[in-house]
């Protein structure tokens, strides 16, 4: 069995045992849907894009990349729901960097922080613009 505290990350202190444990899981969940690199990230930079019911079942499945709030709503609901295959498919990197310092505000933490912890160029992308 592996260490909680290596599982464990920031904002585990004060849950109980088995909280922490259930968000090492959904963490972990995040972390293996992960490109090894941003570079992998080729997906289209304008147009429409259509989502398959597995990344949009609660919603909107087309999304046009020339209207800021659609994008910012693709990139949204691709980090919470894709899987790894879907994400070089329909992020970009340049689009994600340049989305990054506002996105990071509407994903959840545990997103928002695997992502940040396997690519630091989100921090500094967010850094820079603030």
């Amino acid at each position: 069995m592996t260490s909680h505290s290596q599982q464990s990350g920031p904002g585990t202190r004060g849950l109980s045992g088995a909280d922490a444990e259930d968000l090492a899981l959904y963490r972990e969940k995040f972390r293996r849907r992960l490109p090894e690199s941003l570079d992998e990230l080729n997906g289209p930079t304008h147009g429409v894009v259509e989502l398959p019911l597995h990344l949009a079942w609660s919603g909107m499945t087309s999304y046009d990349l020339g209207k800021p709030r659609q994008r910012m709503g693709l990139y949204r609901t691709v980090l919470h729901e894709g899987l790894h295959d879907d994400l070089p498919r329909h992020l970009n990197r340049d689009v994600l960097l340049e989305l990054w310092p506002v996105l990071r505000t509407l994903i959840g933490r545990t997103v928002r922080t695997v992502w940040e912890d396997a690519f630091p160029e989100l921090v500094s992308r967010t850094r820079v613009v603030a």
